[in-house]
């Protein structure tokens, strides 16, 4: 068995870069699991896996799309995608006008995670 704190081992987000943190938590047995940091604007554009995936926020919120719909994942909430299905990322910009402690500037880096099914 091995156990893993997701939060703790959540890679460092660089909120000038384009793009989020990434660090890969489990090179495990039929499935890798990789995390992401996201700080708010931060993207990850078109692509595609070479295996199955699921993706799941952790922390925060991500807009996860995929052809012409876009979900909004929060914690509790999975997409599952087959293999070579193009999708993106993105972490929603915080709203300015929001009183909500979740929608503030300051909030910590949204953490996603992938989870490759290679076998």
């Amino acid at each position: 068995m091995i156990d893993l704190d997701l939060v703790a081992l959540a890679p460092p987000t660089d909120p000038e870069r384009e793009r989020p943190g990434v660090k890969r938590v489990l090179n495990g047995e039929r499935a890798n699991l990789i995390l992401f940091s996201f700080s708010p604007g931060q993207t990850l554009p078109d692509h595609k896996a070479a295996h199955p995936i699921t993706v799941q926020a952790i922390r925060g919120e991500v807009n996860f799309t995929c052809g012409e719909k876009t979900v909004t994942l929060a914690p509790g909430n999975i997409v599952h995608l087959p293999a070579y299905i193009v999708h993106s990322v993105a972490a929603p910009l915080p709203d300015v006008n929001s009183d909500s402690p979740t929608e503030q500037p300051d909030r910590q880096p949204a953490l996603m995670l992938l989870t490759m099914l290679t076998g």
